[in-house]
């Protein structure tokens, strides 16, 4: 089942690789007589940097992009790559920025950004209205509190000069054609890596009360920003959103078919904490224990982890901890999640992986999983089981898979 488990992951992270999405969103593009520029941004930048590269050639003038650290695998022509912090802006971020900022300072209305973004954008691309330590502290005060991405989004659109719109009114009066690898549920453009090329559909009112709801511990100058409206109309972008949850979410179903199981898909909006979400796939396991048939239950989306340990993890470790619970006992059955990405919160895996022997080998070395998740610390556990799910970058970022499967 762990071979089965390894090959769904596979093929479907290979079916929402950018470079297709990119090719079809250029093809027959026809961009306008000036300069053309190309700025990638997010886990997925290099590679959609790339496969523009691939397509439009010398066409290119000159280009940034930015991603996460480890996630360059090699030069691109007429582009240059830089990696940057994430989940947390650092100073590289804020460099970065900046140097994409330069390069479309002053362009023309004949000149033309391809603007290529994905998922962990918010992080990487950035130049802040308030201090960056404080920045970062704001961004790691709403990561642990188990807000949400839109919550998240929301409030770090308004402390950030690039975000919300504001990025696109740098490049004006030069024309953006913007690509967008989704990696939220619903696909909204605004929230995406923070809607740097959209118009924002939040208003201040919606973000002062994500800071009252989490009770954020804010400067002054941060609450100003809060109550600031951002951008509301931009007339120099087109925008194509492409690959999402719902194309990662299908491509594990059709893996699933192939394998022998019979998939359904149970939701691609899968919004809540990961132990929740894991303690809910254990309890559909249990319930199809008496079916004759090889099943496979789909779940994709993402779920936020509430921090109140200091242990190491990522939501989707988490989830497949606490399904471990559930399922302890249950033959031929596991429960598996990952990161599309191929990384899990601060970690080195893509997610993790139990079954019903889990919780057995962990109780036998003296470790309650209650305890683990109590002190966040499933990627220490799932180490000792051969639970993490180990991808390396993808080069693709559009949410969260988890599956159940049973073998008949």
């Amino acid at each position: 089942m762990r071979r089965d488990a390894e090959r769904i992951i596979g093929e479907s992270i290979a079916a929402v690789l950018p470079d297709r999405a990119v090719k079809e969103a250029l093809q027959g593009k026809v961009f306008a007589r000036g300069r053309l520029y190309v700025v990638a941004v997010g886990k997925a930048g290099w590679q959609m940097a790339g496969a523009a590269c691939n397509i439009l050639g010398d066409r290119i003038y000159e280009g940034i992009c930015i991603t996460k650290y480890g996630h360059v695998k090699g030069s691109l022509e007429r582009i240059r790559c830089l990696e940057a912090g994430h989940p947390l802006p650092d100073h590289n971020s804020f460099a970065a920025t900046e140097a994409v900022l330069r390069m479309v300072e002053g362009l023309s209305a004949d000149d033309t950004v391809l603007f290529l973004l994905s998922g962990g954008g918010s992080a990487l691309f950035e130049k802040p209205l308030i201090p960056g330590e404080e920045l970062a502290d704001i961004t790691k005060q709403l990561l642990d509190c188990g807000a949400d991405i839109v919550e998240i989004n929301t409030i770090r659109k308004r402390l950030s000069a690039v975000k919300g719109g504001r990025f696109a009114e740098a490049c004006a009066p030069a024309k953006i054609y913007s690509i967008v690898l989704s990696d939220i549920p619903g696909d909204p453009p605004d929230m995406i890596a923070s809607g740097p090329a959209w118009p924002d559909e939040s208003r201040s009112a919606h973000a002062l009360a994500v800071a009252e709801k989490y009770g954020l511990k804010l400067s002054e100058a941060a609450a100003r920003c809060l109550r600031q409206e951002t951008v509301k109309s931009l007339t120099n972008v087109e925008t194509l959103v492409t690959g999402n949850v719902d194309s990662l979410c299908l491509a594990a179903c059709e893996s699933c078919r192939k394998l022998g199981y019979n998939p359904l898909l149970l939701t691609n909006r899968l919004s809540c904490e990961a132990k929740e979400a894991g303690a809910f796939l254990s309890a559909i396991a249990k319930t199809h224990q008496s079916s004759e048939k090889s099943l496979a239950f789909i779940a994709g989306g993402e779920t936020v982890v509430h921090v109140t340990g200091q242990g190491k993890g990522g939501r989707n470790q988490e989830l497949a901890l606490a399904a471990a619970e559930g399922i302890a006992g249950l033959e031929n059955t596991a429960v598996f999640s990952v990161g599309s990405d191929g990384t899990d919160g601060p970690t080195d895996a893509a997610g993790g992986y139990c079954d019903g022997r889990t919780k057995d080998r962990l109780t036998a070395q003296g470790i309650q999983i209650h305890r683990v998740l109590c002190d966040n610390d499933a990627y220490t556990a799932l180490a000792k089981t051969d639970g993490l799910i180990v991808t390396g970058p993808t080069g693709t970022n559009v949410n969260d898979v988890a599956v159940v499967l049973i073998r008949r």
